[in-house]
């Protein structure tokens, strides 16, 4: 599939915000479609088809952005992995995966990237797992009441 994965633009946030990230109006989702924010204060990536439609999104933390919940202070974090229907099972979420790793790698300081995710989304977790990612159970927590995340850490080797 001919992808490309690049920082997100003004125009494209309204598409993540909304149509990637699909629920309810309650709080943590209104926080997660602050697309704009969320740009201004971290990396969004964006992966787009060869026509330009966007098929799916990321918001990469790396230290010291505000969008970090989890990550210590050597590691970076990813969030909000997001694929539009036209998207799943294309790779699409794997290649925005792989473009986080690849950012923290290149991140002076860190050590790891690490990430959270719903019980429920067990597709993302097989391209987790698949890369390389490993569970961290004392680390899972409730961004809100009634909604538990597990995470996920890669430990990344040493500069050569």
């Amino acid at each position: 599939m001919d992808l490309t994965i690049r920082a997100a633009e003004p125009g494209e946030y309204a598409v993540l915000g909304e149509s990637l990230l699909d629920g309810p109006q309650d709080p943590y989702l209104l926080k997660l479609r602050a697309v704009g924010q969320r740009a201004a204060e971290a990396e969004v990536l964006v992966a787009l088809d060869a026509d330009g439609a966007v098929l799916g999104g990321v918001t990469y933390a790396a230290p010291g952005t505000p969008w970090r919940d989890i990550a210590g202070p050597d590691e970076a974090e990813f969030r909000m992995l997001a694929v539009a229907r036209e998207g799943r099972g294309r790779g699409v979420g794997e290649a925005l995966v792989r473009a986080c790793v690849e950012r923290a790698r290149a991140t002076d300081g860190v050590r790891a990237l690490v990430l959270s995710t719903q019980p429920a989304m067990l597709a993302a977790q097989r391209i987790y797992r698949r890369l390389g990612f490993v569970r961290t159970p004392e680390r899972d927590w409730e961004p809100v009441p009634g909604l538990g995340l597990m995470t996920f850490r890669l430990e990344l080797e040493a500069p050569s």
